[in-house]
């Protein structure tokens, strides 16, 4: 073994306590880096080669050298030592081994300080365009669903408590909503990460004369970092993901929620598959809603990885601390439960069953149309005011009487409510009148829904 730890600790006269040894390493978790880190070696490499500092067969040995040990990672036959702390010096360290002094030349131009923050960035990239793709898929799911119940009557709740009636597709575009915002923040995120540092050093720069720009090329970033010291300090990418993926889980954790309580026999507005569900260790009728009541226990645990980052970040100066070292197992985390809490509603949403009774059910119980009694009056001319008030009286009444407000004879509402009152009202008492008459842009009629879906679909 030609490299090994002396040949990182410089002017350093003692080897590293075998307790430090341990402390300092990173590799446990940093490995899951080496696709990403051959991949910027083998650009860096053939970079070296175009400007003169290296000879072609050598960046040919390089390169040939590197895509061997990317092999033997995959199939689990390379040996990661932690001695070696990193990544990155477990990879040189089999080149050299491979190919001999040649190896010792890759790093030529660069440090670990621009390489890790290089790994990093395309790292995040790729878990980026994979959640995206998740996202769509459960944004199409929405959609699918919201078609199949665009007329599906529910309550809409304030304070949990029915409101007025919509429809359960538009309940779920909604859901939608969030989602697609979710997407723009993670698309934003990953503009703003996909931007090169490998060029910077350790921070100020390398007198070689290297050409970042067509190494950003070959990985596919947008661009250089445009000053050394914020390129290998900056971790902002990696909190903006962070922050990003906390909302996402903050959406779930409210969709979930309504999961829990829609699943639940006081709503039984919806059934959920059983293989989303689990038992009881001692209830043998139980059927808990775990894996919606786990997503949204989750999302604590993003928000605990997003103030990580940010405490992690606010009292380094410029420029690069082994405070950073610490970034990467938050960022690993939040990118695997984002992962893992879609892929769960992917197979959760599609096999939602509706109970489309017990929806109307209780929206007819829960005076939801109060409102649209009150808009009757007001284009009968009286003022919104007094509709109010004569509206809150004739539920007062119906509740006395243990009736729903379409329920009461229209010589009680013409008392209650006014002499305009006419048999016509008894049309916008009505959920169904309710919910048709909201035929707006953003409305919950089943023609509004049915436009917005067609609309979203073009969105995603």
């Amino acid at each position: 073994m030609n490299t090994d730890s002396r040949q990182i600790r410089g002017r350093l006269r003692e080897a590293p306590d075998a307790l430090v040894e341990r402390f300092t390493a990173s590799v446990a978790f940093d490995r899951r880096l080496y696709r990403q880190d051959i991949r910027g070696s083998i650009a860096h490499c053939r970079m070296l080669g175009r400007v003169g500092v290296l000879t072609g067969g050598e960046v040919d040995r390089i390169v040939d050298g590197l895509q061997r040990i990317r092999a033997e990672i995959d199939d689990g036959t390379f040996v990661w030592r932690t001695e070696l702390e990193d990544v990155h010096m477990n990879v040189e360290g089999r080149l050299v081994e491979l190919i001999g002094e040649t190896g010792k030349k890759l790093h030529t131009g660069r440090s670990r300080n621009d390489q890790v923050a290089t790994d990093v960035r395309l790292y995040l990239r790729d878990a980026i365009d994979g959640i995206l793709a998740q996202e769509n898929a459960l944004l199409a799911a929405l959609l699918d669903l919201a078609e199949r119940h665009r007329a599906t009557v529910m309550p809409g709740y304030t304070h949990l408590q029915a409101a007025q009636p919509v429809t359960f597709g538009h309940h779920l575009l909604a859901w939608f909503e969030m989602l697609l915002r979710d997407r723009g923040r993670l698309l934003d995120c990953r503009a703003r990460a996909n931007v090169l540092p490998l060029g910077a050093g350790a921070l100020a720069g390398t007198t070689f004369p290297i050409d970042p720009r067509s190494v950003a090329e070959e990985l596919g970033f947008d661009a250089v970092a445009e000053n050394s010291l914020d390129a290998v300090s900056d971790r902002d990418f990696a909190i903006e993901f962070s922050a990003a993926a906390a909302m996402t889980m903050m959406h779930f954790s409210r969709w979930c929620e309504e999961l829990v309580l829609w699943n639940s026999q006081r709503f039984s507005f919806i059934d959920l598959p059983d293989r989303f569900c689990t038992g009881s260790s001692i209830m043998p009728q139980k059927k808990n809603p775990d894996v919606p009541e786990l997503i949204r226990g989750k999302a604590g645990r993003v928000y605990g990885h997003l103030l990580a980052l940010l405490t992690l970040m606010k009292g380094q100066p410029l420029a690069y601390n082994k405070d950073n070292q610490e970034d990467k197992e938050p960022l690993f985390d939040a990118v695997d439960t984002l992962e893992g809490c879609l892929a769960a509603m992917l197979g959760l949403v599609p096999n939602i069953e509706v109970d489309a009774q017990a929806m109307r059910a209780a929206a007819v119980e829960g005076f939801t149309t109060a409102t649209d009694f009150a808009d009757y009056l007001v284009r009968k001319g009286q003022p919104f005011r007094d509709a109010h008030g004569a509206v809150g009286r004739a539920v007062a009444h119906a509740v006395e009487q243990g009736k729903s407000l379409d329920a009461l004879p229209l010589e009680t509402l013409r008392d209650l409510a006014g002499p305009d009152v006419e048999a016509d009202v008894f049309d916008v008492l009505s959920v169904d009148g309710s919910v048709a008459a909201r035929e707006h842009v953003g409305g919950t009629a089943p023609e509004a829904v049915s436009r917005a879906i067609a609309a979203a679909r073009n969105r995603i």
